[in-house]
């Protein structure tokens, strides 16, 4: 009897659940792309250099920035008060999202609270909090810290309030202690959500430091930004635009290398 030859072929595993794969320079080459696109434009005339300067412009204004010291003279106060503020309210934020999500009691006093604050437009506070801090640092901590903190808690809760209940059971059927569930189980389970709601709040940060600079600051991004506009400067004007771009993208990279460092296990 003549042997056959079963013939295989392999079977595409089908168990990605939506994975994402990194793909490199697509991005910068889409950012140059339209930094080009733009450059054409206003050279050609297709945009008008009263509405739009040229990015080549920008950037030799941000070298100029940089060699006469301007930059850091500026930048120093913003970063300051960004992280101060930022991490005042991020890390209460992170607290009492996490006691919300956790103690019933605590829920049932706060969440109210919390609900009539967090659609309160914070830049509309600011005078408030220069009454009550005074026009120098500590209302510009203030403000972002208070900025920072309430969709923090609000991204905490949701995030501890999503965990899986089956895990919290099953830890519970082992004996494991509330402490040793909510420190194993919860709050890596959360992790993601919060790390998300950080990126929010880090954008709403930056917003309120750029308002808080505008109203009362000689030095900071936001100063900046102000006299430059006053001055009809457009390349110093979109110059202060780019720092604040380059801040953002800085933050979400932090984010980032934490998630790839401490959530690899979800891959």
């Amino acid at each position: 009897m003549a042997n056959t030859q079963i013939m295989t072929r392999p079977v595409a595993f089908r168990g990605g659940g939506f994975e994402t794969r990194s793909v490199r320079f697509v991005g910068p080459m889409v950012f140059i792309a339209v930094l080009a696109l733009l450059e054409w434009g206003a050279r050609s005339g297709v945009i008008s250099s009263l509405t739009m300067p040229r990015p080549s412009a920008v950037l030799e204004t941000l070298m100029n920035l940089a060699r006469t010291g301007l930059l850091w003279q500026h930048l120093a106060p913003s970063v300051e008060r960004l992280i101060v503020g930022g991490t005042i309210g991020a890390v209460a934020g992170i607290t009492l999202g996490t006691l919300i999500g956790l103690f019933s009691l605590v829920r049932a006093g706060l969440v109210p609270i919390v609900a009539a604050i967090f659609p309160i437009p914070k830049i509309a506070l600011l005078p408030l909090f220069v009454i009550w801090f005074g026009i120098d640092e500590a209302s510009k901590y203030a403000l972002i810290a208070f900025g920072t903190f309430t969709p923090t808690v609000v991204s905490t809760f949701g995030a501890v309030d999503n965990v899986d209940r089956t895990l919290i059971r099953m830890s519970q059927s082992f004996g494991l202690s509330r402490w040793s569930i909510v420190r194993k189980v919860v709050l890596p389970g959360a992790f993601p959500g919060i790390l998300s709601g950080l990126r929010v709040s880090i954008a709403i940060a930056i917003i309120l430091l750029v308002a808080a600079e505008m109203l009362g600051a000689s030095h900071g991004v936001g100063a900046y930004i102000l006299e430059a506009g006053s001055l009809y400067d457009l390349e110093r004007l979109f110059a202060g635009v780019a720092i604040l771009s380059m801040m953002g993208l800085i933050v979400s990279w932090a984010i980032g290398q934490i998630e790839r460092r401490f959530l690899a296990w979800r891959t």
